[in-house]
């Protein structure tokens, strides 16, 4: 059987961004250690129940910096104790500036941990006082500079586009400076007012940027990051070639992959499962059943997020049967619009169509 991913979901933070609107809370140290021995505990019983290689292991959250580079060298070993992990698997974990003076990066080099993914969202202050960040931009460099030092090479940058009062120029200031600091992987994310956050309360207060403003962000960053060396490879993420995100491509390429902690997701045996936004739930080792999964349209919908897109061999080799000529056909209607490839061997979203994504997958779907 095919390797699997395996997400460690980190529900602790210093404090809401105003934009944020992932399952974290606030916890003392005893709180973190708790869940620490909560998760390891669970991770030996996973490892018992699923007997499968492990090619990717991502840390995300939250902040999971916050728990230390002993804590999280211990559910690292947790891992290493209960499942098949292969020599080169990529293991990921998310680190703040904030929470990074704490951690020694050598220490986690030397236990496994051989990728980054640094929560800078901007390089001007003034925005990252916007966002609701706790650090500066020159914290966010000394992050890397010392991750450098400590001998990783593989580390990517978040990045956040239309925040208020953001311009083309600090944008581009922005871009550069993750350039500058030369790491090897950048994400790109259009901010979005979701309901229940600071920023959804002052969306009255702030200006916020309209549709197109937001596409005109978008289509910037994917044209600088091209010119600096960072080609488009999803709608939201820029690597040099070869440092693409393995974690994250298990998503995309609609593979198998564990999800524990709370609102963790997993998709194990075409079936897809979760732990609920619930602490208790989770120390009750309570899951909640979803549906199946893997089957086309979700292959097709999740694929098209790539730039790569649909590709054909690939959808024949996994189902069996050839992409439908309703589906081809469709496409090339949008391809007149500007917003979809059609090749002889995919079918891929422009830059523009990427804007209106969730739009033309569904208006493709409803032409398989």
């Amino acid at each position: 059987m095919e390797p699997i991913g395996l997400y460690l979901h980190i529900p602790f933070c210093d404090g809401k961004c105003n934009y944020c609107n992932f399952f974290s809370k606030c916890a003392n140290s005893e709180q973190l250690s708790l869940f620490t021995e909560h998760l390891i505990s669970t991770i030996r019983d996973w490892g018992k129940r699923i007997v499968r290689e492990v090619d990717t292991v991502y840390f995300g959250g939250g902040t999971p910096s916050l728990l230390g580079h002993n804590r999280l060298i211990q559910i690292l070993n947790s891992i290493f104790e209960s499942f098949q992990v292969l020599d080169n698997a990529e293991i990921t974990v998310e680190v703040n500036p904030t929470s990074s003076d704490d951690l020694d990066f050598s220490l986690m080099k030397k236990a496994g941990f051989n990728r980054l993914s640094i929560g800078m969202q901007s390089a001007n202050n003034n925005e990252l006082k916007i966002l609701g960040r706790r650090h500066t931009a020159m914290d966010a460099r000394r992050t890397v500079e010392r991750a450098q030092q400590a001998g990783f090479d593989n580390i990517s940058l978040d990045v956040m586009l239309a925040i208020p009062e953001q311009t083309m120029d600090s944008l581009e200031h922005t871009l550069r400076f993750c350039a500058e600091c030369q790491v090897q992987h950048i994400s790109a994310y259009i901010l979005k007012v979701e309901e229940g956050t600071p920023f959804y309360k002052m969306r009255d207060q702030l200006l916020f940027f309209a549709d197109d403003e937001q596409a005109a962000f978008y289509e910037q960053t994917v044209k600088m990051l091209s010119k600096l060396g960072y080609p488009q490879y999803e709608i939201s993420n820029f690597a040099h070639n070869g440092y693409e995100s393995r974690h994250n491509l298990h998503y995309w390429h609609d593979e198998e992959y564990l999800g524990i902690g709370p609102s963790a997701h997993s998709f194990i045996d075409g079936q897809r499962f979760y732990y609920d936004n619930d602490f208790q739930h989770f120390y009750d080792n309570e899951i909640c059943e979803e549906s199946a999964g893997g089957d086309s349209e979700e292959y097709i919908m999740l694929a098209l997020r790539l730039t790569e897109g649909l590709v054909f061999d690939q959808y024949k080799a996994r189902f069996g049967k050839e992409v439908s000529q309703r589906l081809i056909k469709a496409a090339e209607r949008l391809e007149q619009q500007g917003l979809c490839n059609v090749t002889d061997d995919n079918v891929s979203l422009t830059v523009k169509g990427f804007l209106v994504s969730n739009a033309v997958i569904a208006y493709l779907l409803e032409n398989t």
